[in-house]
């Protein structure tokens, strides 16, 4: 869960036995240590209790990341300044005037670099510079032979022409192919040929850049966002690309080589494709019986359309009745309730967003763009996801284990709310914990701890948390002056295992600075709803004792004898991957594509830092 986290708790009926417990909805967590069940806490510093503003000093908070408005680097100009040749005295230059230069062979690419004299080529910096590094090494076209583009050329153009098939845009990529037929002056057709070839090469980079780390970089939009880099040696290309015909395979391989991608590539070639939807249905409509609008009759023909035997003998009647009423009659209730649970949802009646979405499906444009979006996230991934693998599709509220292409458990998740957003990033799963002790993270303490404990210091005690001061040594809640600390609290503070506590009975852990893991929780009504964004971040699984028998390798009564044992850990000795993904569009393992709400409304944001990228290529050259 994120380390910043700026929520007030809303606290649900206790059980007694918790004796106030401090909400049972907490699934937040601590950044794991092998040394210890939660890190030393930070070097005191005390405040002036007067220097805290607000009712019982209580605004002193820890804020959640925040999204920033992306910026894009600023192309260059590609300086050939070290690559002309020198200038020739004027005397030398009179008695050469009527030497024309060929285009074949190394010193012909010397004689043609003058070409560049004038030339604006602009490209990013790292490739601005990977030009210059590998013609200054190796001084000879690569894209031209005997006069004129070579078939590595061609290759070359073609991939970069079909860049929207991966939705990429062509224009990023854009190179003008000097003609076959030239009817200018061989000088001329120098220039022309020598330009080509720092274009090409320029774009061909960009292309290649672009499909194996994608267009943006991910971490400047967020800190929920935590990809590492993916190194990419701009001159190294050049070099194969120089030494091969297969320029197109090359190309290829920089993109992501999983199913996943090939899914979403054939989705976005089937939806430019088709035609737009027939029937719209307004995506916000919110409809309770009794209620009316003129958006319902549209729902009831997609319903119509889609009646199975079974719903068709139950409900036909009422449909044909009713279908083009505009008045939610309670008549029509139970046939939204069917369809609803038909569709895996909690099946309430009440036609909302959801409802919509999963009826009406998502506009042909907005499917478009939730699949672009798809294609560049899974850039930022590794090109090969592994088997086994956990993969948490945050939009979707599910986590899955997938081995072998087969996906051998898919359980219901629980993922942070707005105002405390899961991370999306991946790591490798370390080891499960049994009856885990729940390390509360400083955000929590601060946040909605600190100003209850400023008017009862004792209340931790009572409902069975432990308090360390920053030797570790444990010390009474009520011995604490609370008062006297803001956003630095110098103690640390864990929940013992228990029936009552916050992770449940067991959590699975993947060591990362925003100190999310998987686990169980005490709230499993939490499961039966539709939108299940709820937690303060960690990811709360329907089904931890199946997933943690996968990851373990073990059975499901291997992992509940072993919690009659009370707390114990185990690891995890292979290497299991796991994506704490977020994906609105998404491809079952049948390679149907599905679509999910953005909880998090994190695509638009992505589409904003995709145009500022766009708007900075723009005037490129």
């Amino acid at each position: 869960m994120p380390i910043a986290i700026a929520a007030t708790l809303a606290f649900g009926q206790q059980p007694a036995s918790a004796q106030g417990l401090f909400d049972m909805l907490f699934g937040g967590g601590v950044r794991h240590n092998p040394q210890g069940e939660f890190p030393p806490p930070p070097k005191p510093r005390k405040i002036r209790p007067d220097a805290l503003a607000g009712e019982g000093g209580g605004s002193v908070r820890i804020s959640s990341p925040t999204y920033n408005t992306y910026r894009a680097d600023k192309l260059v100009r590609v300086d050939f300044k070290s690559l002309l040749p020198a200038p020739q005295p004027v005397a030398a230059a009179a008695q050469d005037a009527a030497y024309v230069p060929s285009v074949t062979g190394n010193g012909a690419f010397r004689d043609a670099l003058a070409g560049l004299t004038d030339y604006e080529l602009f490209a990013e910096p790292d490739i601005a510079k990977a030009l210059i590094a590998y013609y200054s090494a190796n001084p000879d076209f690569i894209w031209v032979s005997d006069n004129a583009p070579n078939s590595r050329a061609q290759d070359a153009v073609r991939v970069l022409g079909e860049a929207a098939s991966y939705g990429l845009t062509p224009a990023d990529y854009n190179v003008d192919v000097p003609a076959a037929a030239a009817t200018v002056t061989p000088q001329e057709r120098t220039k022309e040929l020598v330009r080509f070839e720092m274009a090409l090469s320029a774009r061909v980079l960009r292309y290649a850049q672009d499909a194996q780390s994608g267009r943006v970089e991910p971490n400047r939009m967020t800190a929920y966002y935590d990809f590492p880099a993916k190194p990419f040696d701009l001159e190294g290309a050049l070099k194969t690309l120089a030494h091969t015909q297969e320029v197109r395979t090359y190309l290829e391989s920089r993109h992501p080589q999983n199913p996943e991608y090939q899914a979403l590539r054939v989705e976005l070639e089937a939806l430019e494709a088709s035609e737009e939807n027939e029937i719209v249905v307004d995506p916000k409509l919110l409809l309770k019986p009794g209620e009316s609008s003129p958006e319902l009759p549209k729902l009831l023909t997609l319903i119509s359309r889609n009646l199975d035997d079974e719903m068709g003998g139950n409900y036909g009647e009422v449909l044909a009745r009713l279908g083009k009423s505009e008045l939610y009659d309670p008549e029509l209730v139970p046939v939204i309730k069917a369809v609803q649970q038909r569709e895996g949802m909690k099946g309430d009646g009440v036609i909302g967003p959801r409802t919509v979405a999963l009826l009406a499906g998502t506009s042909k444009a907005d499917k478009i763009e939730k699949v672009k979006v798809a294609l560049e996230e899974l850039r930022w991934m590794p090109s090969d996801l592994g088997s086994p693998r956990v993969f948490i599709n945050q939009p979707a509220f599910t986590a899955s284990y997938i081995d072998d292409g087969e996906e051998k458990l898919k359980t219901r998740a629980v993922i942070g709310r707005v105002a405390n957003q899961t991370a999306f990033f991946y790591n490798q799963i370390k080891q499960v914990d049994f009856h885990p002790y729940w390390g509360v993270p400083q955000s929590i303490i601060v946040n909605e701890m600190l100003p209850r404990l400023r008017g009862d210091p004792g209340y931790l005690d009572r409902a069975g948390y432990e308090v360390t001061d920053a030797r570790g040594k444990r010390i009474p809640s009520s011995a604490v002056n609370w008062g006297a600390y803001g956003a630095n609290i110098p103690f640390s503070v864990r929940q013992q295992p228990s029936e009552a506590n916050a992770l449940g009975e067991l959590k699975i852990l993947f060591p990362n600075k925003h100190a999310i893991y998987m686990h169980d929780t005490p709230q499993k009504s939490f499961f039966a709803r539709d939108m299940r964004a709820l937690s303060h971040g960690c990811v709360r699984l329907q089904d931890p004792r199946g997933m943690a028998a996968a990851v373990l390798g073990t059975s499901v009564d291997d992992i509940a004898e072993k919690l009659k044992h009370g707390h114990s850990t185990e690891n995890v000795t292979r290497v299991i991957p796991v994506y704490v993904a977020y994906f609105t569009a998404w491809p079952d393992m049948s390679g149907k594509v599905e679509y999910f709400d953005d909880v998090y409304d994190r695509d638009s944001k992505l589409m904003q830092a995709l145009d500022a990228t766009e708007a900075v290529r723009t005037p490129s050259s």
